[in-house]
Order: C-alpha cells, then structure tokens, then sequence
C-alpha cells in the first residue's frame, strides 16, 4: 500500500504552520508597533482581535466555498489573498487612514484570506484520511501551532532586532506565494485522483465510511435537532477564548508582567506551543483509540473532558506561582491539555457529516475565533482592572465549563440528509 495520504498531510502541515506563523508575527511585532506608534494597550488588543474577528466571519463562507468549489483550489487562493496582505502591512502606516485604523484593517483582511484555511484543510482530511485516522489527521492543526508557535515569536524577534518589524512582514507574504506553488503543483482535490495512490490505499482511504450522500442544501434544520451543536458552539467559543490568551497575550505578559527581557520573552514565550506541539498528536492518538475502544460518543468525550478539567486546574496554579519560570511551564501544560481538546474538536465535523464537513467546521471554527476575538480585548481588561490572577481565573472556568458541555455531544449522529 503506498502512503500518498500521509505525503498529503505534510503539504496540509505546512500550510497550516504558514497560516499561524502569519498570525503570530504581530504578537511580536506589536511591542515594535506600539513603541513606535505610542498606542495603547487597548489599542494593541483590538490590533490583535481585528485578525480574529476576520478570520471568524470568514470560517463559515470559506468552508462552504471549499465544499462548492473544491477545497484544493479555494485553499490556493486563500494562500495568495493572505499573504498579499501579510506584505502589505509593512505598508499599513503609509495607508493614510490613521494608524490604527490602517493597522487595523489590514490585519481584518489577513484574517479574512486566513479564514477559509481550516475548513478547507479539514475537509481535505475527511476526504483523504481513512476513519480510524481521522483524530490523528486533526492533529496536524495543533502541531501547525505547536510549530508555529515556537519557531516564530524568536525569529521574528531575531528578524525585527536586525532588520525591523516591516522586513519580516515582507518575508512572511514571499514565503506564502512559495508556499501556494508547492501546494497548488502536489495535491489533488481527490485520492482517486492522484497519480500515486494505488489501489489498495485507495481501498483503505475509502473503507468504513457512510454511503455518499446525494448533492444538496446544507442542512441547517437539522443543526439543533440535537444537543450535540449547540453545546459544541458555546464550547468552541470558550476554547478560542482561551487559547488566544497564549496566541496573542502570552509574550506581552511574560514581558509586562512577569518582567522579562524581549529576546528571552520571545524565547519563553515558544513553550506553550512546544506542550501543543507534544499534546495534540498524543491527543489525537489518544482520541483515535478511545473511539475504537469505547465507540460514539464516550470515545470522542472522554479526552476533552479530563483535558478541559486539567487545564482549568493548571491555570489556576499557573497564574498563582511566583516564580517565573515555573509558572511558565505550568501553564504551557495547560495550553497542552487545551491542544487535545481542540484535537477532539476538529475530528468531530468529519464525524458528524462526511459531506458538509467544511461548512460545519466553519460554522464551529466561527465560534471558536469569535471567542479568540473577544478575549485579546476582555483579558487586558480583566487584568487592568482585577489583575491577571483573577483574569486566568476566568478562563479557568471557561475550561470547566467546556469539559462539561462536551457530555452533550454525540458525535454519533449525523447531521447528512439524504434526499433519497
């Protein structure tokens, strides 16, 4: 059996690491942008949430794109969209529409390019990873963030120290077009449509799936017909809460508040993302085998659950440990714990719907940015006004609040119609 599959997978990881090096390289960026351009810490957050707002309006239109159009082809423009505008923001204070507003605006359309991105990919994975894979092919999005995480804040800190913060913009946008032509030039919409996938991965890819569904409507009606989403949208949104604290806050606050130097910060601050990088092929390993073991719905529940407890637990000590860099490392755990949910996360649109996979994963991914939108603004806040123990607190109980949703989803039933 060859492994065209897996060779896939790399192509998808790699545009996935290119999406979150582009959406951390502000989280860097903006200590040079807000030195240089005097703006505020509120005015730093809502720079920060522009891109997430973005990309949360644009998951839902994007999934759908990919399911209408192809996932392959709606993929290679959203590349080329983002990281025009990636270029583009070395370019912003020249834009003539206020700093901030400028700032703004071009990272809403990075966000916008960026949103088709995930369901795109995940819809890919539906289609190119046989069901028993499923878990463990959602995993690539947390490894892209494991990846991304830890690579970019100290190269774009290095970056920025020799070169300045609009170099490095410039080089992210070049990469996305190299980035795009690999992509474009080695995959297929279809395993049956690649060259190199003979029959017996063909066989394997295909096996265990539900009869095909005949073309159709979505079918919104059916979409709370059941608990399972409406519990996984208010989850999702309080996923995305949290884990932008550790996308857009985490340097800044080792920086500001824990007081370390720039270049260490930018160093320490890659941890978090080193635990995701570990956590979400184990989670995604792990999700696959309770499934095999347990079946619907305990297999997919079990590991959210434990790891939504865990992280509640780890950011509640976290955010109470004095020294530094202990504290550092317990809350990168969390950050762990929260990559194996999110994991879970991603493998359960495909579950749900083989059809409608990238329209239901931008549905939910809408929900689980519109809470990463909000908590680059509602944390500062927390912290400026009650301090930044009680606002890890709050996302402690975000994550409690999660693991018990998760007891509502039954990934088992389907939300596909079959006209027939």
């Amino acid at each position: 059996m060859t492994n065209i599959r897996w060779r896939l997978y790399g192509l998808l990881l790699m545009v996935v690491t290119l999406t979150f090096i582009d959406r951390f390289n502000m989280n860097v960026a903006a200590k040079y942008i807000q030195q240089e351009f005097a703006l505020s810490d509120i005015q730093i957050g809502s720079l920060l949430s522009a891109f997430a707002l973005g990309y949360a309006i644009f998951q839902a239109p994007g999934g759908w794109l990919g399911d209408k159009f192809g996932a392959r082809r709606v993929l290679t423009g959203a590349i080329l969209w983002w990281s025009l505008f990636t270029a583009l923001t070395a370019f912003a204070p020249q834009l003539g529409l206020g700093i901030g507003l400028s700032f703004w605006l071009v990272r809403f359309l990075i966000g916008i390019g960026e949103g088709p991105a995930l369901p795109c990919t995940n819809k890919m994975i539906g289609r190119w990873m046989a069901v028993p894979e499923r878990a463990r092919g959602s995993s690539l999005f947390l490894v892209a963030v494991g990846i991304g995480g830890a690579f970019t804040p100290p190269a774009i800190a290095w970056a920025m120290t020799h070169f300045g913060w609009r170099a490095s913009f410039l080089a992210c946008g070049a990469l996305g077009v190299i980035v795009a032509a690999l992509w474009q030039g080695q995959s297929t919409e279809n395993p049956s449509d690649h060259p190199g996938v003979n029959a017996q991965e063909l066989a394997h890819i295909q096996a265990l799936r539900s009869p095909a569904i005949a073309p159709g409507p979505f079918p919104w009606r059916r979409l709370f017909a059941t608990p399972s989403i409406p519990a996984l949208i208010v989850a999702n949104f309080m996923l995305g809460y949290v884990t932008y604290i550790f996308y857009t806050w985490f340097f800044l606050y080792l920086v500001n508040v824990r007081k370390l130097p720039v270049m260490a910060g930018s160093y320490w601050s890659t941890v978090p993302f080193l635990a995701i990088l570990i956590g979400a092929p184990i989670g995604g390993y792990v999700s696959d085998a309770m499934v095999r073991r347990l079946g619907h719905p305990w297999g997919r529940r079990v590991p959210v659950t434990i790891a939504a407890t865990c992280s509640c637990l780890l950011l509640i000590i976290g955010s109470r440990t004095e020294d530094p860099y202990i504290a550092i490392g317990i809350l990168a755990l969390a950050a762990g714990c929260n990559s194996v949910a999110a994991v879970t996360s991603w493998a359960v649109p495909n579950d749900l719907s083989e059809r409608y996979a990238g329209t239901l994963a931008g549905i939910l991914n809408t929900c689980t940015n519109l809470g990463g939108a909000l908590s680059p603004i509602l944390t500062p806040y927390l912290a400026n006004r009650y301090g930044w123990v009680a606002a890890l607190d709050f996302a402690a109980a975000f994550m409690l609040t999660l693991g018990l949703l998760w007891l509502l989803v039954h990934p088992e039933r389907r939300i596909d119609e079959n006209p027939a």
